[in-house]
């Protein structure tokens, strides 16, 4: 993350002693990326964070992905993946893939009940909350989360998501980090005058959550033998993982709100960079939120036909009406996937009625990576078929 933080107790100076009331030593553990050369965090522990005293094997939701082939733009309809109203899941063992590559996995899940402790060992997260209200319960300290809020979770962090009631989370999960655009920060880390968003709109743990408890159950997600290279243990620990009375650092779990990203606009329309709010390794993440549009006399204010030289592109509509889908039966809680080496816009008559508007109301989040994307089990189960002809008015093979 781009700033510091300290929260509960640490010490004066890092790696030294650090006692409580009693005398007895807090076990430091640092937090790092990158090999110690990047952001991190020092987290002070009551127990040994290492101590194992079981382990076994978790069988992970559907991993398997399959090429896009023959090569289609495709509608996944979200919300038929889950019965209405939904059956008990959790935002870990529940959560169902979408889409994925060797960069980035995207998962859906209407999560009701409470999941149990979990950690991402191989890239940080971000989740993003469609509906619904929660709590993200972390080894740094608690996050309320609600609709339009991005929680990033860095990896390796131990959390576990605590629902209120049903929620609707759009899971993006790197085989990197995930941070905001370099672009829009200086070489110091600060969030420059230009970016769309500043620390001040990003909400992190106040007080860590210290608890007590033995034989704990840790969900891992990590590199190993299965479809994508990713396996999952279960990991036992004598002690609760979230016994850390204090931390400080650069790195931690963090929430911003759709909302209070602030968009930028132009006397014509405005390439999707300036819709950015993170990126990954080959990949990146934008949104598209309500807003004044283009104000040139001559202007056309959805977007002109593209074709993705180097990327699929991936928009998950979240909110409001999407002008330039009108008639293409995408909808809240669809996704669209347009694939590299095929040209998309807008759908038949959009391009004409848009002359003329002054604002569209309009919530969507995209993510466009840099390697084809394969399709997961859950797009294959609620993928419309219709999509790829709808700018031909739905006529195939004539």
């Amino acid at each position: 993350m781009a700033y510091y933080r300290s929260a509960g107790s640490v010490p004066p100076k890092r790696h030294t002693q650090h006692r409580d009331e009693e005398g007895n030593l807090r076990y430091e553990e640092l937090m790092g990326e990158e090999g110690f050369t990047s952001d991190s965090a020092l987290l002070y522990h009551r127990h040994l964070p290492s101590a194992l005293v079981d382990v076994r094997t978790w069988d992970l939701p559907d991993q398997t992905l399959v090429p896009n082939h023959p090569l289609l733009p495709r509608h996944l309809a979200t919300h038929a993946l889950f019965a209405d109203p939904p059956e008990p899941a959790d935002a870990v063992t529940g959560r169902r893939l979408l889409l994925g590559n060797a960069d980035v996995r995207l998962g859906y899940v209407v999560a009701s009940v409470t999941s149990p402790y979990y950690r991402n060992g191989i890239g940080d997260e971000c989740l993003y909350v469609e509906d619904g209200r929660g709590r993200v319960e972390t080894v740094f300290g608690d996050l309320d989360a609600g609709p339009g809020d991005y929680v990033v979770v860095p990896r390796a962090t131990t959390y576990r998501v605590v629902p209120e009631g049903p929620m609707r989370i759009y899971a993006i999960e790197a085989n990197s980090h995930i941070g905001p655009p370099r672009r829009y920060l200086s070489r110091y880390g600060q969030l420059l005058e230009h970016a769309p968003y500043c620390e001040r709109d990003l909400r992190g743990p106040e007080e860590p959550r210290v608890l007590e408890g033995g034989d704990v159950e840790v969900y891992l997600k990590h590199r190993g033998p299965g479809p994508g290279g990713i396996a999952g243990t279960v990991h036992v620990l004598p002690h609760h993982p979230f016994d850390v009375v204090g931390w400080d650092g650069c790195l931690y779990p963090y929430v911003l709100n759709v909302a209070d990203f602030e968009p930028i606009t132009g006397r014509v329309h405005q390439p999707p960079p300036v819709h950015q709010v993170f990126e990954g390794h080959n990949f990146v993440v934008c949104n598209f939120v309500p807003r004044k549009v283009d104000y040139h006399p001559l202007a056309i204010p959805v977007p002109y036909y593209h074709s993705n030289v180097d990327s699929d592109e991936v928009m998950f509509y979240c909110g409001g009406d999407y002008e330039a889908r009108r008639g293409s039966g995408i909808g809240q809680g669809s996704i669209s996937l347009h694939p590299g080496g095929h040209p998309h816009g807008p759908q038949p008559g959009a391009y004409e009625r848009s002359i003329g508007l002054e604002a569209v109301d309009e919530l969507a989040v995209m993510v466009d990576t840099f390697r084809p994307l394969d399709l997961g089990e859950a797009g294959l189960a609620c993928d419309d078929g219709q999509y790829a002809w709808s700018w031909a008015g739905g006529r195939r093979g004539e």
